[in-house]
């Protein structure tokens, strides 16, 4: 063994914060970082510690602006976010009234004013280790974002980082802890947390794909079968993860063994060809790892860990992840042969926080080793900067209503510390019922969340496969799944965007308009990137009206429904009526959405060689596509390539421009057709497509009920594709009308037809709405069921509130 490797050493320079920035004392020690982050230490031995920590990996930030006023006994110091002032030498203890605390910072042009020991009361809450006992309620941790505009971060207990790049244990007593004063600027806040911390990375391209897991016992055959269901039924599907059972068990019980690190060869016998026939359908491998009980003689390497340990041969070897030499081991003997069998990635499955902060550390820092690999795990949330760490794991979740109406604003309040990429059990883990609704509304929910993982324990009638549902459910959970693989060089350019810019993938209403946190009805909506709102639904529709009722906001501006194109003008409550196929999806308008074209491997997940771009009309916008080979770290030496997609819309005259603004060539397809669908467009006057400021006339065009549609072949990847349509009228205005919600609700019912000609010239006549009421209760001498009556009346309140 030769240690962890060159590519765990820490660079000393990440560690050096401006030396004029620094104001030390004999106890104490303050660091001003940046206008809006200072570091607090206190130490009665004197001892500062500089070196990083579990959280801490980088405290060289450029120089602020400050202004610094101090004497004998007070050190006061200014930017334009805060005035801090402390009384020299004395403890950091804040008393119940801040003006007279020794430590205090107060937030510039606010009446907001911290103080050490602060309750931080009105700080929003961040996300948990895992959600398995869900059983209505949660406990989160603290997290960064607070309605007064500061937040703390403890950094005293964290485990340290040597210079070699090993966890040990911090035995040092001592008060380390940041201050992040921001006032309203989160988005600078988290600018400041990711510099200080790490920015997330980002994520390997087939992690946006479909995802399977169903906890039994699969052999080679029965993995090829799976894989050739998904193909048959024309489901995508990009991961394949493997429980306990891929390793070697007690073949006369296999729930012995929980741990393991060599493939069963009775299920595999030749693993390499297993993940050889995964890869060359576009599928990547995950194995299960719990490192619980230690490593058993059932393991191959164990005589030579032992060896390596000094260990006698008759014991289990104790699992210690704060143990150097166990570490090495661990990584040269049971996880870098898993490699060389082409195992992509690995999960984590260990209940204990610490050991998953440790693991997670190591096992994503560990892939730096492979420059054709990209670090990927799959992990509980460790809870101390595990941004730094993806994917994690919700735990085994309780298939349910209540499960899935939690998901939205747990994936939303994991934002306010910095994490984007969970991953829940789509359906539902454990127990339950399985129920057809649910199960779509998992599915639509997952196709706009970061991942999307099918998942289930064992047993027979557990469903998640689409295929094993009635032709409707399967149909619908088919096209979202496909949507899903649709989306990925959007979901792929927002991986990117978090990744350089700091902007979460899933965000809350609330960071927009701050008002809407304490209302229960929008709460669960989200923005899914830069240009989706998601309102999902979470709870049963209304049986009689075969319709899920659905109050939302829309915020400030034009949206249109992303499946149908219908408008909203927004800054105003809607109700809305959705069928089960469709689903609250709003986009703003001008959008511009990437979208791959499946082609015969229907589970590659590579820079696509056929696109669809849905241009949504009513304001410019510019779109910047990112794209890399998608699985190595090449991207860091520049080997990326940035499309701009530019839409510059007057009425009646569309201009969109394609090409490319930054990166290298050769990295994405040499040559692209492309499908440009202009929403809510008529067919134009005069078209004009140039291709490097040639005009070519070798393209198609049609129409597709409100939707334009061009289609280019054959265009450069690297150089420009300009679009021009002119028309008078082409703009298609598409408003969303309600009383179409309702003629489309009535006709659907199993009325008679006759008595459907009554309803409607009530529900769609002038008379106030109190006179349609009583001329529906009117209705019932005609026959009309009172289950259809109380139905209209439900009908009518939700018109009275639009």
């Amino acid at each position: 063994m030769t240690g962890l490797g060159e590519h765990f050493k820490i660079d000393k320079n990440c560690l050096n914060s401006d030396a004029s920035m620094i104001f030390k004392g004999k106890y104490y020690r303050i660091t001003v970082l940046s206008e809006r982050l200072i570091r607090f230490e206190y130490s009665l031995n004197g001892i500062f510690y500089n070196g990083l920590t579990e959280i801490v990996h980088n405290r060289n930030f450029p120089k602020p602006k400050v202004e610094v006023m101090q004497d004998e006994k007070y050190l006061t110091i200014n930017t334009k976010y805060f005035s801090l002032k402390y009384a020299k030498e004395k403890p950091f203890k804040g008393p119940a009234y801040a003006p007279d605390a020794n430590l205090k910072v107060k937030l510039l042009n606010t009446d907001k004013i911290w103080y050490y020991g602060h309750p931080e009361a009105r700080n929003f809450k961040g996300s948990a280790f895992s959600i398995e006992e869900f059983g209505g309620e949660t406990p989160l941790s603290k997290s960064l974002y607070s309605t007064d505009g500061f937040a703390t971060l403890d950094d005293a207990n964290s485990l340290f980082i040597d210079l070699d790049g090993y966890i040990v244990p911090n035995n040092v007593k001592r008060t380390d802890f940041y201050l992040f004063a921001y006032r309203r600027d989160f988005g600078l806040c988290l600018r400041d947390y990711f510099t200080l911390t790490g920015y997330p990375p980002l994520l390997p391209r087939y992690a946006l794909g479909i995802w399977w897991y169903k906890d039994q016992i699969y052999n080679f055959e029965d993995t090829k079968k799976l894989v050739q269901a998904f193909n048959k039924h024309e489901i995508p599907i990009s991961v394949l993860l493997l429980g306990e059972f891929w390793h070697r068990k007690d073949k006369s019980n296999y729930n012995l063994f929980k741990t393991g690190y060599d493939f069963n060869l009775d299920l595999f016998p030749s693993p390499q060809e297993f993940t050889k026939y995964m890869h060359e359908r576009g599928i990547r491998v995950g194995v299960n790892l719990d490192g619980a009980e230690g490593i058993t003689s059932n393991v191959n390497a164990y005589m030579q860990m032992c060896s390596d340990l000094n260990l006698p041969t008759n014991n289990v070897i104790p699992f210690k992840v704060l143990d150097k030499p166990f570490i090495d081991s661990y990584f040269h003997n049971l996880i870098n042969p898993l490699y060389n069998l082409g195992v992509d990635f690995f999960w984590l499955d260990n209940k204990d926080e610490i050991t998953t902060r440790v693991l997670s550390y190591y096992h994503f820092n560990d892939y730096k080793q492979f420059p054709d690999k990209r670090g990927m795990i799959f992990s509980r949330n460790g809870g101390k900067a595990s941004h730094k760490y993806p994917v994690h794991y919700s735990g085994p979740t309780k298939v349910g209503w209540d499960t899935l109406k939690f998901l939205p604003n747990f994936n939303s309040t994991a934002s306010n510390i910095g994490l984007s990429w969970w991953s829940h059990d789509i359906g539902g883990f454990k127990g339950g019922i399985e129920d057809n609704e649910l199960y779509l509304r998992y599915a639509e929910f997952a196709c706009f969340s970061p991942i999307f993982r099918f998942s289930c324990e064992r047993g027979n009638f557990y469903k998640r496969e689409p295929w094993r549902w009635d032709m409707k459910t399967y149909t619908i959970v088919k096209d979202y799944c496909k949507l899903r693989h649709k989306l990925i060089p959007y979901i792929y350019t927002e991986n990117y965007n978090y990744h350089k810019t700091c902007l979460p993938l899933v965000e809350p209403l609330y960071y927009y308009d701050p008002e809407l946190y304490d209302e229960p009805d929008y709460r669960n909506e989200y923005y899914f990137g830069s240009e989706f709102l998601v309102a999902p639904i979470t709870k049963p529709k209304d049986r009689i009206m075969n319709r899920s009722v659905e109050k939302l906001f829309l915020p400030k501006g034009v949206w249109y429904d992303f499946k149908t194109g219908k408008k909203f003008i927004g800054g105003k409550r809607y109700v809305t009526f959705y069928k089960d196929e469709d689903y609250p999806v709003f986009v703003k308008e001008g959008s511009i959405i990437p979208l791959l074209k499946l082609d015969e491997n229907i589970n590659n997940t590579n820079s696509p060689k056929k696109m669809e771009i849905d241009i949504f009309p009513g304001k410019s916008n510019l779109y910047k596509m990112y794209e890399d080979d998608g699985i190595s770290s090449l991207y860091e030496e520049g080997y990326y390539i940035i499309t701009a997609i530019d839409f510059n819309y007057t009425k009646d005259n569309y201009t969109l421009t394609i090409k490319p603004v930054e990166g290298k060539t050769g990295i994405i397809p040499e040559k692209r057709d492309y499908n440009i669908r202009f929403k809510n467009t008529r067919i134009p006057d005069r078209v004009v497509i140039e291709i490097n400021g040639e005009r070519i006339k070798n393209y198609e065009a049609l129409q597709d009920e409100n939707d334009f549609i061009i289609l280019v072949k054959d265009v450069p990847t690297s150089g420009s594709l300009l679009i021009n349509c002119v028309g008078y009228n082409i703009d298609i205005e598409a408003m969303r009308i309600i009383n179409e919600e309702i003629f489309e609700i009535i006709s659907d019912l199993k009325i008679e037809t006759l008595l459907k000609e009554k309803i409607g010239a009530i529900m769609f006549s002038e008379m106030p709405i109190n006179k349609k009421r009583i001329a529906i209760r009117k209705l019932k001498t005609t026959g009309l069921d009172p289950l259809f009556i109380k139905m209209f009346i439900k009908l009518l309140e939700y018109i009275e509130e639009i």
